[in-house]
């Protein structure tokens, strides 16, 4: 509950500050100190769930791109124009989704939609490409769903959830894993993600016991018996994970948790959660206190942008935004929607100041995966 309305505090003030933007209003200008002329400005639009399960995720992605696209801007834009970044936001529900796609898809001016988040939000406007070939490049989105088809314009540049899992499980290997317990946080995650944990798992031959939770996930935990195994993956946001593992504490076996990209451990630390339990969260980006070009330059232009602290997700918006920058800046001439697709399309390898950015067969890039440990006595490593 403390989470939640701290949350909303924050997000009030964003919205005074102009980072939030729906499908019936205009959003600001970035801050270049220049009036922007609309006739003169390039669209790049990012639709954002912010349903109550995905905006925790949904605000720290979209502040990183935000960072990125104001700090292009004061350095002239894409070839001397200015970006008029649209930011519309969702609901979560089908309805609310198309309402925002057509809200981008009927502004002429818009050449690209980025850094879609979260990973329900991204998977559904992934199926819609391919349901209704929506003729406009689908760039940098937040999508875990490793299960997914990727159409030609859709460029999913982070690692899904089956190279997370594979990494943070390949780590706890030395203790002879055979047996895995995956907790669902709700009804909708077990719904989305079951299937896919399922055929992960089973493709990495380990044995899997599956719990999905409800309202009470401190008591889930607690009632979990000696025959569960040591290792769980948790499946749901950072307020979810802090209940499960507060309800661990009850329990005299040690368990290990997993946690993948959509949690946030400075939330959990800050929460006090998980004292006497090690929580392993992977991430798709570098750590945020890494010496690489893209790292320095993200926490540079977020300590000058925005008082935030640095984390993975607004990291990966920033990067999200950055890729897209790449990518329209390359273009020569007059730069349209069908342009800037056909530049995707060619989905040619990046080095983003350290982030590899190389597309697979399966139009996916890329395996790049770190993790950071919060150990049972409380202190953070990676």
């Amino acid at each position: 509950m403390y989470l939640q309305k701290s949350f909303l505090s924050r997000r009030k003030l964003l919205q005074h500050a102009g980072l939030l933007t729906t499908a019936m209003t205009s959003p600001g200008w970035a801050q270049t100190g220049k009036p922007v002329s609309a006739s003169g400005s390039l669209v790049v639009a990012q639709l954002v769930d912010f349903s109550t399960a995905q905006q925790d995720v949904s605000k720290d992605f979209l502040i990183g791109s935000r960072a990125a696209w104001q700090d292009i801007n004061s350095r002239g834009g894409i070839r001397g124009r200015l970006v008029h970044h649209l930011t519309v936001e969702t609901d979560g529900t089908p309805t609310s989704l198309r309402s925002a796609l057509n809200t981008m898809l009927d502004n002429p001016a818009c050449v690209v939609l980025s850094g879609s988040v979260g990973d329900r939000l991204a998977s559904q406007i992934v199926a819609l490409s391919l349901q209704e070939s929506l003729n406009i490049a689908h760039a940098a989105p937040w999508l875990q769903n490793s299960s997914l088809k990727i159409d030609d314009r859709t460029f999913p540049i982070f690692a899904g959830r089956q190279e997370q899992i594979a990494f943070a499980l390949k780590t706890l290997s030395v203790m002879g894993l055979h047996d895995l317990g995956a907790i669902y946080a709700s009804p909708q995650d077990y719904s989305a993600y079951h299937a896919e944990v399922e055929r992960i798992a089973a493709g990495m031959q380990l044995r899997l016991q599956s719990f999905q939770g409800a309202s009470d996930l401190r008591m889930m935990a607690q009632k979990l018996t000696p025959a569960t195994p040591a290792i769980l993956l948790f499946v749901g946001g950072t307020p979810e994970l802090a209940d499960f593992t507060q309800g661990l504490e009850k329990q005299a076996r040690q368990r290990y948790v997993v946690a993948l990209a959509d949690v946030n451990l400075q939330t959990m630390l800050q929460m006090g959660a998980a004292r006497n339990t090690p929580v392993i969260a992977t991430q798709p980006v570098p750590l945020v206190k890494a010496s690489l070009l893209i790292v320095r330059s993200y926490r540079e232009t977020l300590s000058r942008l925005f008082d935030e602290p640095p984390t993975s997700l607004s990291l990966a918006g920033f990067i999200a935004a950055r890729y897209t920058y790449e990518v329209l800046n390359d273009i020569e001439g007059p730069l349209t929607r069908q342009v800037a697709l056909t530049a995707f399309q060619r989905r040619a390898s990046l080095d983003l100041g350290g982030f590899r950015i190389s597309f697979n067969m399966q139009h996916r890039s890329s395996a790049y995966v770190t993790q950071s440990m919060m150990t049972s006595d409380g202190r953070l490593i990676g």
